[in-house]
Order: C-alpha cells, then structure tokens, then sequence
C-alpha cells in the first residue's frame, strides 16, 4: 500500500512540475521574479540562449518566443534578472552576434521592450 502512496505522489509531482504551454500564459504575474520562472519553465514554439562567456557583465541571456516573431528576453547580470517583452526575433539574433552584449543592450534594448506587471 506504501508503494501506491509513493507512486500517486511521484505522479501528482510530475503532473505539476511540468512547463505551461505558452500560450496559456497568464499575464497576470504575481512579481518579476514570478514572471521569469513561470516563462523559464513553459513550453514556446522557440527557445534560444546566448553563449554570454565573453561578457564581463551579462552572465546569461535566454530568449522565448511563442510565435517565433516576438517573446520575452531574460537577461542574468552579477546583481539580477531583466525581463522584457515583446522583443522582435530578429533583434535577438542581432544579440547573439554583437560583438559587446552590454554595448547592445544599453543601446537597442534597454528602455525599450519593458515588461510590467499587470
């Protein structure tokens, strides 16, 4: 009988640790924070990330898109986590190929594509 126990809670665990499709998304986030889990652990149509190495101070950027033409940008620096929105596909690839990614964010995305909370 343990064994059954085990495995419904094993079962019930998967069931809810599994990604959201995105386009089931809720806007209604509860906080940044909130906003950047629930996008990192869906399901989009394209998922990308940069090889950020060279940079000094970005440390990570992912890139999710649900209609491979605009998604959420999520930028890891040495103090925090950005999140945007609505960024085009194509100024994402223009990321991945800048020669410096804090040079091009201040520049092209910064101020730009802001995600607020609703």
């Amino acid at each position: 009988m343990r064994n059954y126990f085990k495995i419904f809670f094993l079962f019930i665990f998967f069931i809810s640790c599994s990604g959201n499709n995105c386009k089931d998304l809720s806007q209604n986030f509860h906080s940044y924070s909130n906003a950047i889990n629930v996008i990192q652990n869906s399901s989009f149509t394209f998922q990308d990330q940069a090889d950020t190495s060279k940079s000094s101070w970005i440390k990570n950027a992912e890139y999710f898109s649900c209609d491979n033409n605009t998604g959420y940008l999520i930028i890891t620096t040495k103090r925090k986590k950005y999140l945007f929105a609505k960024v085009p596909v194509s100024l994402w690839e223009k990321f991945k190929q800048a020669d410096s990614y804090g040079k091009f964010y201040n520049r092209y995305i910064r101020n730009k594509y802001q995600f607020t909370l609703k």
